[in-house]
């Protein structure tokens, strides 16, 4: 087997690599939602962003909480830097989110404007620094012959 170098990033369940998947999924759709949206007009798609807004919402708090107690487990660990990192940028994604999905509660004409787009594109950045920070440098396992 091949040992993993480098002890500072987080080691993570992958479990909650799954659960960090549809946050990012959801939030990087409702943008592509948001834009379908502000070129077609049709207001359908404001309401299917709002849907994946919550969505992602729901999974990136499970993955959030999940993420603050990783973070109290690894806080005198070289990992804490890394892991308060990926809390950190998960926690913002979850707030631009939260704050798109009260943006996108109101009619479709107001809900995907300047503000609106602004939000998911920052949610989607966010949950994807995060996703990377997290999981670009997984450990490298070689396959027991």
């Amino acid at each position: 087997m091949i040992a993993a170098t480098g002890s500072e990033r987080p080691a993570h369940n992958p479990l909650h690599a799954i659960l960090l998947c549809f946050p990012i999924a959801l939030f990087t759709s409702a943008l592509i939602s948001d834009i379908a949206y502000l070129r077609t007009a049709e207001m359908q798609w404001s309401n299917f962003s709002a849907w994946l807004i919550v969505g992602a919402l729901v999974f990136g708090g499970v993955a959030g909480l999940w993420a603050i107690v990783q973070l109290v487990l690894a806080w005198r660990t070289p990992q804490r830097l890394a892991t308060l990192i990926y809390v950190v940028a998960l926690a913002l994604a979850w707030l631009c989110g939260l704050i798109n999905a009260f943006k996108h509660s109101q009619d479709a004409w107001s809900s995907v404007g300047t503000l609106g787009l602004t939000l998911s594109v920052l949610s989607t950045l966010f949950v994807l620094v995060a996703g990377w920070f997290a999981y670009s440098a997984a450990p490298v396992r070689g396959i027991a012959r």
